[in-house]
């Protein structure tokens, strides 16, 4: 587990990251999001112990990461793909890494066949293309069988093939209790990858809850109800801050809250429902409307 609590990071007089707390559960995908210069890589690097925070504090399983000798066995994290020596082979870095953390030597072997890099063990790094080096990147956060996952950018320079395999990858990791965190600009892979989102903007959070929940926030999903009271369920859901319009037809259209929780609600009040329907904006749709506010710079209109 990840948690961060009023995490805060300036640089002179700019505040990169503002108060941040937020909590990242083990057995899920939780998808890290933000326009550029959102504080990101920041927080990331924050994370890890490279960054030293100007107030607040993050811990990882209850204890700053920088406290833990050989971390690759407690955090496996890729930040940079090519931030590693061009002149090595891939089985010399990984091996040296596992030398460095107590890990046996074989793990190289091992963890180039599990990201499908067996056959350019021998190969120099700097031959590699940029899908490579995120796979030899992916193979480092394995190396040493951590209980937690960062991920930035993961997915820049996969080919389709490539990208199936780390999304496959993710899951699977978190299906066996992990802590998975994975940063990424690919709004319709984190769609179908993240279980949950921690949103942020201009160093401030945004959101932290389900993909799903994220996305009924938009103004273009949209839950169709329809009922024989009519009173009793929008008093309840304009309570939970729904956004509740009678239509014409005598149905009621609601934003703000998604059919599940609408579901809910009608369930333990005892209302009895005829229509629940939804039409869910996509993540890339929520994430541009909910985040339009905290982008840096933003482009004119194209002519």
């Amino acid at each position: 587990m990840i948690e961060a609590t009023e995490l805060t990071k300036c640089y002179g007089r700019t505040t990169a990251v503002d108060r941040l707390s937020f909590t990242v559960r083990p057995g899920v995908v939780t998808g890290f999001l933000g326009p550029n210069g959102a504080g990101k890589t920041t927080t990331l690097r924050m994370v890890l112990g490279l960054n030293h925070p100007t107030g607040g504090a993050v811990t990882v399983d209850g204890r700053p990461f920088a406290d833990r000798p050989r971390g690759l066995r407690h955090v496996g994290a890729l930040l940079d793909a090519h931030d590693v020596h061009g002149g090595r082979t891939a089985h010399a870095h990984l091996a040296a890494l596992a030398v460095g953390n107590g890990l046996p030597r074989r793990r190289a072997g091992e963890v180039l066949a599990e990201v499908g890099l067996a056959e350019a063990a021998g190969r120099r790094i700097d031959g590699f293309s940029l899908g490579m080096k995120q796979r030899l990147g992916i193979a480092v956060t394995l190396l040493g069988d951590p209980p937690v996952l960062l991920y930035d950018e993961p997915l820049n320079g996969l080919d389709p093939e490539g990208v199936r395999w780390a999304r496959g990858l993710f899951r699977q990791l978190a299906d066996e209790g992990r802590t998975v965190l994975v940063s990424s600009h690919l709004m319709r892979e984190m769609e179908q990858t993240a279980d949950e989102l921690i949103v942020i903007g201009r160093g401030r959070l945004i959101a932290a809850q389900g993909l799903r929940d994220f996305a009924s926030r938009s103004a273009r999903s949209r839950v169709s109800v329809r009922m024989p009271d009519t009173e009793a369920l929008p008093r309840l859901l304009t309570a939970e801050g729904a956004t509740v319009r009678r239509e014409d037809d005598g149905s009621y259209t609601v934003t703000g809250l998604s059919a599940e929780r609408i579901g809910e609600l009608a369930f333990t009040h005892g209302v009895r429902l005829h229509e629940l329907s939804s039409q869910r904006a996509s993540l890339e749709e929520a994430f541009m409307e909910l985040t339009h506010e905290s982008v840096e710079y933003s482009a004119g209109a194209a002519r």
